[in-house]
């Protein structure tokens, strides 16, 4: 009886999504999709960000309705989720110690095998440690105004940061955030990609200018491809940033073993250099790359970060998941505190260094905020939002020097170099957030 019910309810969804539009493609990966983002970021939202099941149920049903349907198993023993989709496409990820989550592909152990504890914690001050002595009284106040403000209005922040100066003078947290809460970046994930690939630059062992050894680029125009062009989004590959099932951001995040895998085999759309297209498939190639100067394993590629990434910035609440094929997910995987993201920001608008450790050049630093030369988009650097570039300013009332990693739900780290302050923004924002009205509030605050 049940299966009779199950078949009579697909049958009736499917009807109402043909007669309203829905592809067949939609409707044949969604179950898929729908299991696999509703069990990577449960059990991330669940043992990462240590969000109740009922939050992080809440935040997860934003992205589609069809996700209330979804079937959860929480294990909080064995620390997996498990989802499926009225009895269909079963999948179960699993949380591990300074790795987080990623859904579970048969034939896939790099994360099981891998042995990574957490960053350690200092009780200095920050940026090295976890100390601040630095709160501004009125500033605070003005914070907790805003975030009261953005939650009675529906805008769900639950984080917001400043740094003036190279301190951090006021921080405000809702919703069950707190300042050691590790919050997911998305997209913010691909600057720390960048910073990450100029670390390598920084240690003599990578050229932007240099074309990439992947085999299945050899034979045709993807040869062409350089490093540059894939840190500028200028690359040419013929890869869909939709969110719909069938797409190739949902597939490759939600469905694959192997996020960097997915992307390299994306056929070439465009000459590399001419123009830009906004893509978590190149960012992860990025993270390839990294992956394979490194020593090409989980264990040898994390031990390179973690000694000249996240150690000389302080990450102390930061997780950076890794696919079932043991490399990081350089789109969109990084969950850190607002104080840990702060930190990279503050590394950037000093040229590079941080805790007294150069991680990146001054050069890399000004190459990353400098528009491409593309010909249809140019406000972008090395994975970074640039103000200016294109016709208009992204933020009209912010300087022109501005300049950001952005996310998913709207979440931001805002540098502003010619007022010396870096602005966090974290939360789970569904539609349009007034950053640059809130931003430019707070640096007329500072002044």
């Amino acid at each position: 009886m049940k299966k009779i019910i199950a078949t009579a309810i697909i049958v009736f969804i499917l009807a109402i999504a043909f007669a309203n539009g829905v592809t067949p493609s939609y409707v044949v990966n969604a179950p898929g999709v729908a299991t696999g983002i509703g069990a990577k970021l449960l059990c991330s939202s669940r043992f990462v960000s240590g969000l109740s099941p009922e939050q992080s149920f809440d935040d997860l049903v934003q992205y589609s309705s069809i996700l209330q349907y979804l079937d959860v198993s929480y294990d909080d023993a064995n620390q997996e989720i498990t989802t499926s989709l009225f009895g269909m496409a079963t999948k179960t990820a699993s949380y591990q110690p300074g790795l987080g989550c990623y859904t579970e592909h048969d034939g896939f152990d790099e994360r099981s095998t891998a042995d990574i504890q957490p960053m350690p914690v200092f009780n200095s001050r920050w940026p090295h440690g976890t100390r601040v002595e630095t709160i501004d009284a009125q500033m605070q106040r003005t914070l907790d105004a805003m975030v009261a403000e953005d939650n009675n209005n529906g805008l769900d922040t639950r984080a917001l940061l400043v740094v003036k100066d190279g301190d951090i003078v006021a921080e405000s947290y809702a919703q069950g955030a707190g300042p050691d809460t590790p919050l997911l970046g998305w997209s913010m994930a691909k600057s720390l990609t960048s910073v990450m690939l100029g670390n390598l630059a920084y240690q003599d062992q990578l050229d932007v200018d240099e074309q990439l050894d992947f085999a299945s680029w050899s034979e045709d125009n993807r040869a062409d491809i350089r490093i540059r062009d894939l840190l500028t989004m200028t690359d040419g590959l013929d890869f869909s940033e939709q969110y719909n099932p069938g797409d190739d951001a949902t597939a490759m995040l939600f469905t694959e073993p192997s996020a960097s895998g997915y992307a390299i085999a994306r056929p070439a759309l465009h000459a590399p250099g001419t123009r830009f297209n906004y893509s978590s498939g190149t960012a992860n190639i990025l993270s390839r790359i990294y992956f394979n100067r490194t020593g090409g394993t989980l264990a040898s590629s994390l031990a390179e970060y973690r000694a000249h990434i996240a150690g000389p910035l302080s990450f102390q609440h930061a997780v950076f998941e890794p696919d079932a094929r043991g490399v990081l997910v350089g789109s969109s995987y990084l969950y850190a505190s607002a104080r840990d993201w702060a930190r990279l920001g503050q590394m950037m608008l000093q040229g590079g260094v941080l805790n007294g450790q150069r991680i990146v050049s001054e050069d890399w630093v000004e190459q990353s905020t400098r528009p491409n030369n593309s010909g249809n988009h140019k406000a972008y650097g090395y994975q970074w939002w640039l103000n200016t570039g294109d016709a208009a300013p992204r933020w009209p009332d912010l300087p022109a020097d501005a300049y950001a990693a952005q996310g998913n739900r709207q979440q931001s780290l805002t540098v502003i170099p010619s007022e010396n302050v870096v602005i966090v923004r974290l939360g789970w924002t569904s539609g349009r957030y007034p950053a640059n009205e809130r931003f430019a509030e707070i640096v007329g605050a500072l002044r």
